[in-house]
């Protein structure tokens, strides 16, 4: 018998796959529904992560899965590769980000069919071609032509280290989502962007489209991000200044308890106060400059600066004073608030930090008395955020604060003083990036005609190759040849918007291209698209939750809107997969994790091997930084790629957390080799394929073909339901040990029957089927040796047959008085009269009540006989 080689079994069908182009994708085919399958769109780092492993098998599992169960599978995979990383490279090494990026593409794309996946290659595309970001800039004319793109200047989030913008999404904790040690600061820059908010309403109520399909973490996540709330905005007037001050509340019942307004640092009010009273400025600078995450944190101490402005609270005419605080943002209704220090915690820590006046307006009601209590503010600990009575209130004492939110907002709105309105956390997304490495913004300034959009028979406006990666500032400025152009409409001299767009655009609908490739005309024909599109299943990690499905899902509204494709939402069913985990060993004497080779283990303890030191073990997100991550490709030359795909699926539920474990990788390997012998030792036993004669099986028989059947209905359940393959390995093991048994015992003794080989080799084609989209190189080679022809990516997916499921015999119990006496193997049909026959005929039966009087018998259908005896 030959050695189950698998790095000669997986080049050689890896090469069979490639020349018959399997995986080739019609976008329709007759008979067959369309299903679509999608992993995030990956960046070309230039090595493949186990995190990446995992993503691709899952999703590579289910189209398999899916096209044996008779679908038309789209499974395309392409590369998200403009970004930060490749003009970084550029400006250490000199080399061109294209060349760094393709190189990256090349070895990924490798590495990638290393693994056995099932992609369209004929579908792949890169948004770093021209091919492609042609079309990010002639959506980006359609939606400015839309309204949904304009420009303005704007306080916006810098990363000194990345020396660009960043959307309010790309900002976690105050850092840099690319550099997590790297502070943001606030910078006043004309900035293009689009028009996210037009749409915020749409995108709440569209999660009620995906509340069956996408995890509620997620989509509270998107919720509580684009932050809706309803309230009243009043205008308060400005003393110093003959306009007014808009301030949104959600909270109008407080309004008579204002006894002083504040403006986020940020605020365009600012500067003109700053011209007046220019000793606040650095103050305000140093606002703006700390952590929006901090600012705004529970517990953290509040700072703020008066103004020597005051306003005037339009429903009782008190003037008030007019602070800037740190804990005020813009992002959020109008970037001033209406202080009540009695009720809201912030507001109270300010004002007594500050010694500012505390007007209490609401009034605690006894829980059981049901009668007010009278709360003094020169003895509040706290403030009083609850529900109430309302006092000091002019007309509107006495009445439940909760009353007092419609009538107030009511009274409002009679005497002019506002209205009522709802607003978003959501702000427009800032697409401007001041880098090199991204989609130029096809934006134009000429002097007679202003802002213009170059035309489209002129796309893509093409980046520039005469740049200087210095690391200062932005590389296309040093492009002439880039920065004077042709005005596209009077002709005469133009200059070029020298920012790139945001590279979330790239990903925000690289799904539909994936439809149309090679489209050149559009970016996808209606049509096309429309036969694939919402994706069925898409795969990725959490963190993208309100970064780009989020934008995925308002480019998708717009596209909608400008009739390029008929769906409302992107992706009907998420599955965001749990993190890999991976031991880490931090050296305390030395400050700095270490790498594996350089620990030794003894039992649960880990050493130094060059000090001896105990060093600390933790296991934990795998990632560079750490140095506890696993190279795939190391784990394929050692054990395989199948080894490795089915140790990932095995291992636990995509969801869930994977902690990595090279004893499971052996363990897989155990497997594999088990179900190789078992085929390569019994081939005479795996020939006869005629139709298996039920008749004339045996119990033996039954009992495999029984255990069969079940466990083509759980492994298809389990990857119906909810994708836990861990389940359905599991259950394909317990029936792989059944045949071992029955191979044993049945097979080449007196309790073969006719039907026993056949039954045998039924179960072996069976879990061979099972096992493909798990370890497809494997299958298919044993699917060879067993005489078959093709490939099983081609085969019908098995069905299980419910009565099958099901043993024609029963063990039935039979008691005396309640205690066991003994047991009945019996048909399943057997009658209720035969079944109290029969056990009253047992012999153990038959001592316990020898000389008793038999009461009565009570039958438990397929379960219990009782005889009850006095």
């Amino acid at each position: 018998m030959r050695e189950y080689n698998f790095s000669q079994i997986e080049e050689k069908w890896q090469q069979k796959w490639k020349e018959e182009n399997i995986f080739k994708t019609e976008n329709k085919v007759e008979g067959k529904e369309n299903y679509y399958v999608l992993e995030m769109l990956p960046y070309p780092s230039g090595k493949l992560h186990v995190g990446h492993a995992r993503n691709y098998t899952i999703g590579d599992v289910i189209a398999r899965y899916k096209r044996m169960k008779g679908y038309n599978v789209l499974h395309p995979m392409g590369w998200d590769s403009f970004g930060l990383p490749a003009e970084n490279a550029a400006i250490q090494n000199g080399a061109h980000p294209a060349l760094w990026t393709k190189s990256n593409i090349d070895n990924m794309n490798r590495q990638l069919k290393m693994m056995g996946l099932s992609y369209d290659w004929d579908r792949e595309i890169a948004t770093y071609t021209p091919e492609y970001y042609k079309w990010n800039q002639w959506i980006f004319k359609k939606m400015f032509e839309m309204g949904l793109v304009y420009k303005k200047k704007s306080t916006v989030n810098w990363c000194p280290d990345c020396q660009t913008v960043l959307a309010n999404e790309q900002v976690e904790d105050g850092m840099c989502w690319r550099h997590s040690k790297t502070p943001v600061i606030q910078k006043d820059l004309e900035q293009w962007f689009f028009k996210i908010t037009d749409y915020a309403e749409e995108l709440l109520e569209g999660h009620k489209e995906l509340v069956n399909g996408w995890p509620e973490k997620v989509l509270t996540m998107q919720k509580n991000w684009i932050g809706k709330s309803f309230g009243t905005e009043v205008n308060f007037k400005l003393v110093e200044k003959d306009e007014n001050l808009p301030v949104f509340t959600t909270r109008v019942d407080t309004l008579f308890g204002v006894t002083y307004a504040v403006i986020a640092p940020e605020h365009p009010l600012v500067d003109e106060i700053i011209k007046i009273n220019p000793s606040i400025r650095e103050a305000v600078s140093a606002m703006k400059n700390t952590d929006m995450i901090e600012r705004t944190a529970e517990g953290k101490e509040k700072n703020g600066i008066n103004t020597g402005w005051h306003v005037i609270n339009p429903v009782n005419g008190e003037k008030v004073e007019l602070w800037i605080a740190d804990y005020v943002l813009m992002n959020y209704g109008t970037g001033a608030v209406m202080a009540v220090p009695a009720h809201d915690e912030r507001d109270f820590a300010f004002a007594k930090k500050y010694d500012l006046p505390i007007k209490v307006v609401i009034n605690p009601i006894d829980k059981e008395t049901k009668k007010e209590i009278m709360i003094e503010a020169s003895e509040m600990k706290n403030a009083f955020v609850g529900s109430g009575v309302m006092t000091n209130s002019e007309e509107f004492n006495g009445i439940s604060s909760k009353e007092a939110l419609v009538k107030i907002a009511e009274y409002v709105e009679a005497k002019g003083f506002g209205e009522r309105t709802t607003k978003y956390r959501l702000k427009d997304w800032g697409v401007s990036r001041q880098r090199y490495w991204g989609t130029p913004i096809p934006a134009l300034y000429c002097e007679k005609c202003g802002v213009v959009m170059e035309k489209d028979e002129n796309l893509p406006v093409l980046l520039p190759t005469d740049v200087e990666f210095t690391g200062n500032g932005n590389p296309l400025e040093t492009s002439e040849s880039y920065k004077h152009s042709v005005c596209p409409c009077c002709g005469g001299p133009a200059r070029r918007d020298t920012d790139t767009m945001d590279t979330f655009v790239d990903s925000s609908w690289y799904f539909l291209r994936y439809c149309d490739p090679k489209n050149t005309n559009l970016p996808f024909e209606k049509d096309i698209v429309d036969g694939w599109v919402p994706v069925d299943q898409y795969i990725g990690g959490i963190e993208h939750a309100v970064m780009h499905l989020l934008y995925s899902r308002f480019f998708s509204k717009v596209l909608r809107d400008m009739g390029l494709l008929s769906s409302n939402e992107p992706f009907k069913r998420l599955l965001t997969q749990g993190m890999v985990l991976g031991p880490s060993y931090y050296s305390a004497n030395e400050n700095r994790f270490l790498y594996p080779d350089e620990v030794e283990m003894k039992g649960s303890q880990a050493f130094l091997k060059a000090t001896g030191e105990e060093v600390q073990v933790k296991v934990e997100k795998m990632s560079k930084s750490k140095n506890n991550g696993v190279d795939p490709e190391i784990m394929i030359n050692k054990y395989g790629a199948d080894t490795t795909r089915l140790f990932i699926m095995f291992a636990a539920p995509p969801e869930r957390e994977l902690e990595w474990n090279e004893n499971g990788l052996a363990g897989a390997a155990r497997f594999l080799n088990k179900i190789w012998r078992l085929v390569l030792e019994n081939k005479e036993y795996l020939t006869d394929s005629t139709t298996i004669d039920y008749v004339k099986l045996s119990k033996e028989d039954k009992g495999l073909v029984r255990k069969l059947h079940q466990t083509i209905k759980k492994v298809t359940e389990s990857i119906e339901a909810d994708y836990h393959f861990n389940t359905s390995i599991a259950a394909t093991m317990e029936l792989l040990n059944e045949m071992q048994d029955f191979r044993t015992q049945v097979l080449g003794t007196d309790k073969e029957t006719s039907e026993s080989k056949k039954i045998f080799r039924e179960a072996m084609v069976n879990v061979v089927i099972m096992l493909s989209p798990f370890t497809p190189h494997f299958c298919d080679e044993l699917w060879q040796e067993m005489g078959n022809k093709g490939m099983l990516f081609l085969e019908s997916w098995p069905t299980h047959k419910e009565e099958l499921t099901v043993a024609d015999e029963i063990s039935i119990a039979v008691q005396v008085n309640g205690k066991l006496r003994g047991t009945l193997e019996v048909e399943r049909t057997v009658s209720k009269d035969e079944l109290e026959k029969k056990a009253l005929e047992i012999e153990n039966v038959k001592k316990f009540i020898e000389g008793q009087t038999v009461i009565k018998i009570i039958v438990v259908p397929g379960k219990i006989v009782n005889i009850v005896v006095k």
